[in-house]
């Protein structure tokens, strides 16, 4: 079966069947979001992991609003004309990492083809607040393509974050498919500009979905790509689809098929893996210990 050819929801195996907390911590995270007016990617790509994670105290923002201009087949983020950016979003940030006492934050954004920088400088903003007001934390951003524009990745990394963060998704031959304007060869470039750019200061990591009908051999290869685009870090987790309308599951991946990847993308040299059916691409990112950037 291909990616394209729908069928019914398929029934959830017993490793990916979760638990919800019932710690207070997740109440508090709630509120605060609340209070100060911010956006999860959490919540708006409908993240399985989110309940676990604001019981910890943790939580990926996400930038620049919450309507993508992009429509991709797998992610529930809504698309539609965006807002105009809020220009004391940055602070709102820094203020939740100090309110919260984060020593590891992931900040995010949805796709803003609509502005000339893809809305890299708001970026660049939320990072220099964020430092400002927390000194010491591991910003980490998880960011759109930018259409692969020098500026436009200059600009985020002048700011100087630990990690930068961008998503293959899935191997060559789904990715027409799977993300909307967005290119395999497109996401490798920029992987690759970053670690030319600042490959001494800074670790590069993406992460891949599985379970939309790839095949092992394809795995294999997007990894040999991402290694010779020099990066880091890597997370494979399991696809799950977030309503009808998106793209269905092809293939529940079990949790020895993800142990199996790990070992081999280690022996590939990737510095940290993440690899399981609930990982995503920050999901418990602060358990990564910072060595020097290969």
């Amino acid at each position: 079966m291909t990616v394209l050819e729908s069928k019914p929801r398929p029934r959830l195996p017993e490793w990916l069947r979760i638990k919800l907390p019932t710690s207070d911590t997740f109440a508090h995270t709630r509120s605060l979001l609340d209070e100060l007016k911010l956006h999860t990617v959490c919540e708006s790509a409908k993240c399985p992991n989110h309940w676990e994670c604001w019981s910890r105290g943790t939580a990926t923002f996400m930038i620049a609003g919450d309507r993508c201009t992009r429509a991709c087949g797998f992610c529930a983020v809504t698309t539609a004309k965006p807002f105009a950016l809020e220009t004391d979003e940055p602070a709102r940030v820094a203020e939740a990492t100090k309110r919260m006492r984060l020593r590891h934050v992931v900040i995010t954004a949805v796709a803003r083809d609509d502005l000339a920088d893809g809305g890299a400088d708001h970026f660049r903003q939320t990072i220099v607040s964020v430092r400002a007001a927390n000194p010491g934390i591991v910003i980490e951003v998880l960011t759109p393509d930018f259409l692969d524009r020098d500026e436009s990745i200059d600009t985020v990394l002048s700011a100087s974050p630990d990690i930068f963060n961008h998503n293959l998704e899935t191997v060559r031959r789904l990715t027409p498919a799977v993300r909307s304007r967005a290119t395999y060869d497109r996401s490798l470039s920029v992987l690759s500009k970053v670690k030319a750019k600042r490959g001494d200061t800074i670790h590069t990591k993406s992460g891949l979905m599985l379970g939309l009908g790839e095949t092992a051999e394809e795995l294999v290869v997007a990894l040999a790509d991402l290694r010779r685009a020099g990066c880091d870090i890597l997370t494979l987790g399991q696809y799950l689809q977030p309503t009808l309308k998106h793209l269905p599951v092809v293939e529940f991946v079990p949790p020895d098929k993800f142990a199996e990847y790990k070992q081999l993308a280690e022996g590939m040299g990737f510095v940290h893996v993440a690899s399981g059916p609930m990982v995503r691409s920050s999901y418990h990112a602060d358990e990564f210990q910072a060595a020097s950037p290969a």
